[in-house]
């Protein structure tokens, strides 16, 4: 919004301004029917008591507060009609606050508090820098550009404040006791910069109550108990300048002035944490073990689900057995001979069909030397280890040629070799042992099953099938059928289309069928069920961490009051305030889940190391949505402290930094 007032329109005009302050049930009346009109190119000086009433004018002739009743104008226009950002605009473009305690930003250097108005104001950071340089060397600061507050003196840090003032070509300077912290040879200084820049066409007005600062002005307006009881003119009044004096430069780019902004924010953000690292360090003490939680949990759940599925895979991926039978247990299973290996031989032709095994199985007693043990014999064919994924620790499994031929090439399991042969010298690989009074080379030795129903400690031998039947068992009836599954062909509709094609064969159903993928689907889904289970108790922990956010946000809000209001003083929409602290609630966050995550991979690290059978299985996804709801956290938990933050009066918020 322009400020420009016509010839015979005054800069400013208020007209029967009052200014009502609540205390207790009663309201106090600090400004009492002011009127007033200011011409642009004035210097003005308002003078009185403390208490008289002469910061509060001058608050509302900065919109920095809004009189309770009469009304404002600015070059014309109404202030009660202007929003919030519409005033920040007004105080960004148009205004420069020159203050008593100075009301620099510690963490920002001389040259960053010069420059903080351009920010808001989205000019390009070449040059704002340049012209707060400029602004700074103009004022005898040019070898302190990056000097702290702290590191100036109070003289210094006045200039400092002086050429924030100038920043955005500010046309009213309005100066609160601007020499009242000052020794008396920087006060002279300061105010000889003002008598110039009022020289330069910028009006100029200082509240103070010491005479001799004010007798530097051309005009002095006295105020006692709210109202205003003298107005003189103490010199020849300065032409007056029509227009408001351009500020330097244009407005940036809509996405310039969005990046400089969130850099602005991003920075504070970074030192605000690092000036307070033990309280950001317990804010995020509930974000980083909530994150390290939820991604142990997902990562022991893909473990778990994982060594669930190898430990299937020993017992043969995607395999369906079929048994003689109606079920388990079911007593006529042994006189029920309709199961043969003709079944087999035609459900290999199925194209759902990888696979398929007739199985034998008898009980017997085997011998090597003056050694014995029961064991399990199992005939079967050379598909089957495939069908198992049996894998070998010595020798070699036997072929099509040894089912052929009958052959009692024998394949063993490790508890048989342990049982038969452990303590002695023989190898087993080509060693005869006798299966009750039959002989049988052992030609192979198997690895242990990983999985299965628990780890059995059973003697199994593995033999063709053939030599089975017609050798040991004198029977052509089958135990069982092994098939495995093709793996792009769905194993429920496998065991439907097998349920139905024996039924067919047989003229009635006397098989059952046991699908491992039924066992699988279980396992998996009673796995998934606890990872919830954890993950949701997690999750509490991350809410719990959150609440954590906000309340610290709250407390650091409160801290910065002042802070908050010189940024609004200098032009800072409702806007910037809210991105600075949504910006720092969510670097908390996202720092802490970062660090939650390096948590957990250390924890994975650490249980790899103590000899687990199985390990913490980490994702991208996982780790990603675990930084995810860090942001999602900063932002919900933040915004609320950061709403309070930018919904700040600028008046309460300087009253605050002043104390």
């Amino acid at each position: 919004m322009p400020v420009r007032a016509e010839s015979h329109t005054p800069l400013i005009a208020l007209s029967r301004v009052r200014r009502d302050y609540p205390s207790g049930e009663a309201l106090v009346t600090v400004l009492d029917g002011i009127d007033l009109e200011i011409a642009a190119g004035e210097m003005v000086a308002i003078v009185g008591a403390s208490g008289s009433g002469k910061s509060t004018l001058m608050n509302i002739l900065g919109c920095l507060d809004r009189p309770s009743a009469g009304r404002y104008r600015i070059a014309g226009r109404d202030v009660a009609e202007l929003a919030a950002d519409e005033l920040a605009e007004l105080r960004r473009e148009h205004f420069g606050f020159v203050f008593q305690r100075y009301n620099l930003l510690a963490e920002l250097t001389a040259l960053g508090n010069v420059e903080m108005p351009a920010i808001y104001a989205g000019r390009p950071a070449a040059e704002r820098a340049a012209r707060a340089a400029a602004l700074l060397g103009r004022l005898g600061m040019g070898d302190r550009l990056g000097h702290r507050p702290g590191q100036l003196s109070g003289g210094q840090q006045q200039r400092v404040s002086i050429a924030r003032a100038l920043m955005n070509g500010a046309d009213i300077i309005l100066a609160d006791e601007p020499t009242g912290a000052l020794d008396r040879r920087s006060g002279e200084e300061v105010l000889a910069i003002l008598g110039e820049l009022n020289a330069e066409g910028r009006t100029v007005i200082i509240v103070t109550h010491d005479m001799n600062v004010a007798a530097r002005a051309r005009r002095i307006i006295e105020i006692a108990d709210g109202r205003i009881v003298a107005d003189r003119r103490v010199a020849p009044e300065a032409p007056a300048s029509g227009a408001a004096r351009a500020a330097p430069g244009g407005t940036g780019r809509s996405w310039r002035r969005t990046l400089d902004q969130f850099g602005e924010a991003f920075g504070m953000a970074l030192r605000a944490m690092n000036a307070h690292r033990l309280r950001t360090c317990l804010t995020m003490l509930g974000i980083v073990i909530g994150i390290a939680s939820v991604v142990c949990v997902v990562a022991l759940g893909e473990g778990s689900r994982r060594k669930v599925l190898a430990n299937i895979s020993g017992l043969g991926t995607n395999t369906i057995e079929i048994f003689a039978g109606r079920d388990f247990g079911d007593t006529r299973s042994g006189r029920i001979t309709t199961l043969v290996v003709a079944d087999a031989v035609e459900l290999a032709r199925q194209p759902y069909v990888a696979a398929a095994t007739p199985t034998v199985s008898t009980q017997g007693t085997v011998r090597f030397g003056g050694r014995e043990a029961n064991a399990l014999v199992n005939g079967v064919s050379e598909q089957y280890f495939a069908a198992k994924g049996t894998q070998l620790s010595a020798g070699r499994l036997f072929d099509a040629g040894s089912v052929e031929a009958r052959a009692l090439d024998a394949v063993i399991d490790e508890n048989t070799r342990k049982a038969l042969f452990d303590g002695t010298d023989a190898d087993p690989i080509g060693a005869v042992i006798l299966i009750g009074t039959t002989p049988a080379r052992v030609v192979g030795v198997a690895r242990p099953q990983q999985g299965g129903f628990g780890s059995s400690q059973n003697l199994s031998i593995y033999l063709p099938y053939t030599g089975v039947q017609t050798r040991i068992l004198g029977s052509t009836a089958l135990r069982s059928i092994t098939l495995k599954i093709r793996d792009e062909v769905d194993s429920a509709y496998a065991e439907q289309a097998v349920t139905r094609f024996l039924t067919q064969r047989h003229g009635t159903r006397d098989f059952f069928v046991l699908n491992t993928d039924d066992i699988r689907r279980t396992i998996t889904s009673t796995t998934q069920t606890l990872t919830a289970l954890i993950a949701a108790i997690a999750v509490i922990s991350l809410v719990v961490g959150g609440i954590g956010v906000m309340n610290i946000m709250l407390v650091s809000v409160s801290e910065r009051v002042g802070e908050i209001g010189v940024r609004m003083a200098v032009g800072a929409r409702r806007s910037n305030i809210l991105q600075q602290f949504l910006t720092e609630a969510v670097m908390v966050c996202l720092l802490g889940g970062a660090l939650g995550v390096a948590l957990a991979l250390g924890f994975g690290a650490v249980f790899a190391r103590l000899g687990s059978n199985f390990a913490l299985v980490y994702s991208t996804g996982s780790i990603l949505l675990a930084l995810a709801c860090s942001s999602i956290i900063g932002i919900a938990f933040g915004f609320l402290p950061a709403r309070n933050a930018s919904r700040l009066d600028p008046v309460v918020a300087l009253s605050q930094s002043r104390q």
